[in-house]
């Protein structure tokens, strides 16, 4: 099982690469790290965060579409729907959320599951509610 290492504003999160629900975008997400990206607190969705991708994800397939992802799940949008949003997402749930926009809902890929520090989770996105945009590294642990 692969981890992931995502820290931002003080907070530490390790993930496990869902390859098995979506490998080729846990192989896109793989060739961006060690990647930096700016979260900020979601307008239509509820308890969660992202990362506009642009059209950074295009080629990105549909592999294991969600729309409301648990606490701890992050997700994918590839963006490649251009008449629902502006590009594609990186989607962190920190409680109750679905992935929405004011063109309609959106699902995508499950990328990473949160197991360690998803206690801290509601902490981090109040802070990024909050206090606003938060960078973010994620970087892939060494086995």
């Amino acid at each position: 099982m692969k981890k992931v290492r995502l820290t931002s504003a003080g907070y530490t999160f390790i993930a496990r690469l869902e390859e098995e629900k979506s490998p080729k975008t846990c192989e896109w997400l793989i060739k961006l790290m060690p990647w930096t990206v700016r979260m900020r607190h979601v307008s239509w969705s509820g308890s969660a965060c992202f990362a506009r991708l642009g059209d950074l994800a295009w080629e990105v397939p549909y592999e294991s579409p969600i729309h409301i992802p648990s606490k701890g799940e992050i997700i994918v949008y590839p963006g490649n729907i251009p008449n629902l949003q502006m590009g594609g997402e990186f989607f962190m749930a920190w409680g109750p959320a679905a992935i929405h926009t004011q063109n309609g809902k959106l699902s995508g890929n499950l990328v990473l599951t949160v197991i360690e520090g998803s206690d801290k989770l509601a902490e981090y996105g109040e802070v990024v509610h909050l206090k606003g945009e938060q960078e973010m590294l994620v970087e892939l642990l060494e086995d």
